[in-house]
């Protein structure tokens, strides 16, 4: 109790302290004079008038027309070619790509990447309504990377 009771007079000693301090050092502040104006000689120039004119702007950019799907196979194809060469993919999604390419040339098309998905909503749908419920959504979710622990 002791310890409690010197702790908040020491803190309010410390408060009371600083308030003064602070007080002294405004009092100083006050009693400077204040700076001297820099002369310049030279003049400012002229603000240019904000009037456009007959000048137009570039026009706003306009949303793709692309469905969800192929915004998605577009993160990879960066060339626009609707192809996805090993080289667009990126070197730790190789595994991946495999099981994508159907038919092995090292391109993915569209369509491979098309039934891919539909292969998975369709094997993700247990009751086979065309309609994932929250269950079934969940059993499409990656599965979780093993963590290694520290052998020290």
């Amino acid at each position: 109790m002791n310890r409690i009771v010197l702790g908040a007079l020491v803190t309010l000693a410390l408060v009371g302290l600083g308030a003064f301090w602070w007080q002294g050092r405004a009092a100083i502040e006050r009693g400077a004079p204040p700076p001297q104006p820099i002369e310049t000689s030279e003049p400012l120039p002229e603000i240019p008038a904000s009037d456009p004119g007959d000048m137009v702007g570039p026009e706003p950019p306009t949303a793709s027309e692309l469905t969800k799907e192929q915004r998605r196979f577009f993160r990879y194809d960066r060339n626009r070619d609707w192809r996805i060469t090993r080289t667009e993919m990126l070197s730790s999604r190789t595994a991946g790509f495999r099981k994508l390419d159907k038919d092995g040339n090292n391109l993915l098309d569209f369509e491979e990447w098309a039934v891919a998905t539909v292969e998975k909503f369709e094997g993700a749908d247990a009751d086979g309504d065309n309609q994932l419920t929250p269950g079934e959504f969940a059993t499409t979710a990656p599965k979780p990377k093993k963590k290694r622990r520290c052998a020290c």
